[in-house]
């Protein structure tokens, strides 16, 4: 329900930002290598938070599913059937601001995520073409050193990758991405994580608030504690970015073969 309308408000700021920063940036006269970079994290930045309108509302709701049961805050109160149930329950006890708990530490925590996303996605992508070309060129010396100079160099500038190669590329450079993304910015999305699922009011009182929760964590296991679940974090956002950029690049290749065939 969730992931339809916030993939395409995400995407739609994305294309929009990163091709008019880009503009910009090489405009200003910044090299292209960085200006991509550049605009990368800027579209990141800006499609991260345009999305958070919807995920956040979704991404409370399952969070308070996943932990009922388990944490002393969710005790018979908040107990619910289903993700509609959950909807109902908080919106009848918070308000609507309660689907939105923790939307500012998820804008603190998805736009500089997916900002470094994608910049790293970009240099990335640069560092395994550039290892390729190498390989290829290694090749092509190869075959010099063999006395096929002639064939090699007619070669040279004509190899075109497959679009499984370019799959492949854009797999790798993602997983790559998204270990830099996660390594950097697991402390926020740890504290974000504790602020949703915990009760916004309980026996009267209010909430923690950010300092508190970061208190919390340190006192229960140090600043390690901020670190819990990099692992699975990693793999997650990995496969996610992975299947997302795939998925997405392919669909806007498609799409530019069909308008050409209609050209």
């Amino acid at each position: 329900m969730g992931t339809i309308p916030a993939r395409a408000l995400y995407m739609a700021a994305l294309e929009v930002t990163k091709s008019n920063v880009g503009s910009a940036t090489v405009n200003f006269g910044i090299p292209e290598p960085t200006a991509s970079a550049i605009a990368n994290a800027v579209a990141g930045l800006s499609a991260a938070m345009a999305a958070q309108l919807v995920w956040t509302p979704v991404d409370v709701v399952s969070q308070r599913l996943m932990v009922q049961g388990t944490h002393p805050s969710c005790s018979s109160p908040c107990r619910y059937v289903n993700g509609i149930d959950a909807f109902r329950k908080i919106v009848k006890t918070d308000g609507p601001k309660g689907l939105y708990r923790g939307f500012g530490i998820s804008i603190l925590t998805y736009a500089p995520s997916n900002a470094v996303w994608w910049a790293s996605y970009s240099v990335a992508q640069r560092l395994v073409w550039g290892g390729i070309a190498c390989y290829f060129r290694k090749k092509d010396d190869e075959s010099n050193d063999n006395g096929n100079s002639s064939s090699s160099s007619n070669n040279n500038n004509t190899i075109r990758p497959d679009s499984k190669t370019v799959m492949a590329v854009q797999g790798v450079s993602a997983a790559m991405a998204g270990g830099v993304s996660a390594l950097i910015t697991m402390p926020l999305d740890t504290i974000k994580t504790r602020l949703q699922v915990l009760d916004g009011e309980e026996n009267g009182r209010r909430g923690p608030t950010i300092g508190q929760t970061v208190r919390n964590l340190i006192k229960e296991g140090g600043w390690l504690a901020c670190y819990r679940g990099l692992g699975p974090r990693w793999a997650s956002i990995s496969m996610s970015a992975t299947t997302m950029i795939t998925t997405y690049e392919f669909l806007k290749r498609l799409s530019a073969k069909n308008q050409e065939s209609l050209v």
